[in-house]
């Protein structure tokens, strides 16, 4: 199995799985590719796929994390173009249920896996500010991997969803002194910090101290605000939480995501 991004950040997100462990050509994938959120255009979409090796008739399924418009703004305009199916929970779905038009949905929900050929994927419930967010750990039976994004607190149930993954790509949204220092309107210093909004990287940090690393192979720390973080500090935070743990540790970006990595 193996992952890259398209671009994470609060301007758009897009993270590619893929049940192949070869390397992808734009003529030739192999394997089950899915596309995990789609917040970029239809024309920004295919050249961010294109310098990941792939075609839009390479994604066999596109599947929705929850209703911001930096991870679902080009899921529907996308799927409707190239006939490919959606996941999303129901909730999502109420959410969006005007611009799903054309699309042929399929609804998930917390605990209950569902397969896209090869793959299968858990999704599990996080604490956000949306109507029914979900998070998911992909897995070929072979290798696992999580992924964490757009969640305001560490709980129980996410931790558990969590542990054993051979990578792990989780939300670095924040510094939380740089965002209390921050010019930002207080109310949104407030939903941001909150309990219903994102991750800093000490409570990323505290996540990942409490998992299961055994298998870890790769840690990305994501989703980093432009304004209120740096890599150099997400990258400290989990590189300290790894706690000898030998886990490689990468940041992803806005403007290139992160190339393939192979699990």
């Amino acid at each position: 199995m193996k992952f890259a991004s398209l671009g994470s950040g609060s301007e758009g997100n897009a993270l590619l799985i893929s049940s192949s462990s070869s390397t992808a050509t734009l003529s030739g994938t192999h394997g089950t590719t899915v596309m995990l959120d789609c917040g970029f255009g239809l024309r920004e979409t295919e050249r961010r796929l294109a310098t990941r090796g792939m075609l839009p008739s390479d994604i066999s399924a596109m599947i929705v994390t929850h209703e911001h418009q930096d991870h679902v703004g080009g899921v529907f305009k996308f799927a409707r173009r190239h006939r490919i199916p959606v996941w999303l929970s129901f909730g999502t779905y109420q959410a969006v249920r005007d611009t799903c038009d054309g699309v042929e949905l399929n609804f998930c929900r917390d605990g209950a896996s569902f397969a896209v050929n090869e793959l299968s994927l858990l999704p599990y419930t996080v604490p956000h500010d949306a109507r029914e967010p979900i998070q998911f750990v992909a897995t070929d039976g072979k290798t696992r991997l999580g992924v964490l994004t757009d969640a305001g607190q560490a709980t129980a149930h996410l931790i558990s969803a969590l542990d054993g993954c051979d990578a792990l790509m989780l939300e670095c949204n924040h510094d939380r002194q740089m965002l209390a220092d921050s010019s930002y309107p207080a109310s949104l210093k407030r939903r941001i910090g909150g309990a219903y909004g994102h991750l800093s990287n000490q409570v990323s940090g505290e996540i990942l101290a409490l998992l299961d690393k055994v298998r870890l192979k790769t840690v990305v720390g994501a989703h980093l605000s432009s304004s209120n973080n740096t890599p150099e500090l997400a990258r400290s935070a989990l590189t300290a939480a790894l706690a000898g743990c030998a886990a490689a540790v990468m940041i992803a970006c806005q403007e290139q995501g992160f190339d393939w990595i192979d699990l």
